[in-house]
């Protein structure tokens, strides 16, 4: 997710001051390492856009708020793309599997005081759908979805997923920093607790092959491969406003599940 750009939001901004963001708010993030042409080519293969890519422990961030492990810049999915228009729900070539199934989630006792409840209202949201997948917020142990907190992600970043799934798997979980998402309301953040979840189970931005749908500027494709995006049957070629899965969010924006969402998730899960 990305901060919301649009023209008509500047002169806005300009005279409050009001801040619009997301899990990231830049388009393109300062390469802080340097990153090999075998991993740019292992990134183009896998469907994302190596441009901004970031080095990191573990393997290289991607399109501002998703972790491909070394694990995954290593396999060679088989799926190919399937598109329809320019702004449907995509999924990854990887899913959980194994279901029907519990995933745990726990909060950070980092965190300020509100992000448990948010985190309750973002699983709250998915348990109502009746999937395949339902979720349950721990206080000890180990969690399939910790949500750990990062003093600092980067210009701008509110969020970064673990990833997608992995051998039928979720991402482990991701990283909030409090100190950019600043003072919102609850179902803001639980929205964005949201979108990295639907991230660890294996869905991509709705608006992945026009980011500017969503965050304003420039055209912007996240990858050109021949895989890692699939169309989800069902949902619409035309725009889609208001889904849980687009890049960027307002501060004070709440999606819920819409319409669409819900026949993403109810086809994956």
């Amino acid at each position: 997710m990305k901060k919301n750009n649009l023209l008509a939001s500047l002169a806005l901004l300009a005279a409050t001051g009001l801040s619009l963001s997301s899990c990231q708010e830049k388009d393109n993030v300062t390469v802080k390492n340097e990153v090999s042409e075998t991993t740019i080519n292992q990134v183009k293969a896998l469907g994302f856009t190596a441009t901004g890519a970031q080095k990191v422990d573990g393997g290289v961030v991607v399109e501002g708020d998703i972790l491909l492990t070394n694990e995954m810049l290593a396999s060679k999915p088989e799926q190919n793309l399937l598109r329809v228009g320019q702004d449907e729900q995509y999924r990854t070539t990887n899913l959980v599997s194994r279901l029907p199934r519990v995933l745990t989630v726990s909060v950070s006792s980092q965190f300020p005081n509100g992000y448990v409840q948010a985190a309750d209202e973002a699983i709250r949201r998915y348990n109502a759908m009746g999937l395949r997948i339902t979720m349950r917020r721990i206080t000890s142990g180990s969690a399939d979805l910790p949500i750990t907190y990062s003093a600092d992600l980067g210009p701008g970043v509110l969020g970064r997923s673990g990833g997608f799934p992995s051998n039928g798997n979720p991402a482990p979980g991701f990283q909030l920093a409090p100190s950019v998402i600043g003072a919102r309301s609850i179902n803001n953040v639980a929205t964005i607790m949201a979108h990295e979840m639907g991230h660890c189970i294996g869905f991509r931005h709705t608006d992945y092959f026009n980011r500017a749908y969503s965050c304003g500027g420039a055209a912007s494709n996240e990858g050109a491969s021949s895989i890692g995006a699939i169309l989800i049957p069902g949902t619409p070629s035309g725009a889609d406003p208001n889904s849980w899965m687009l890049a960027c969010i307002g501060s004070t924006a709440d999606r819920p599940f819409n319409a669409n969402d819900q026949t993403a998730l109810n086809y994956v899960y």
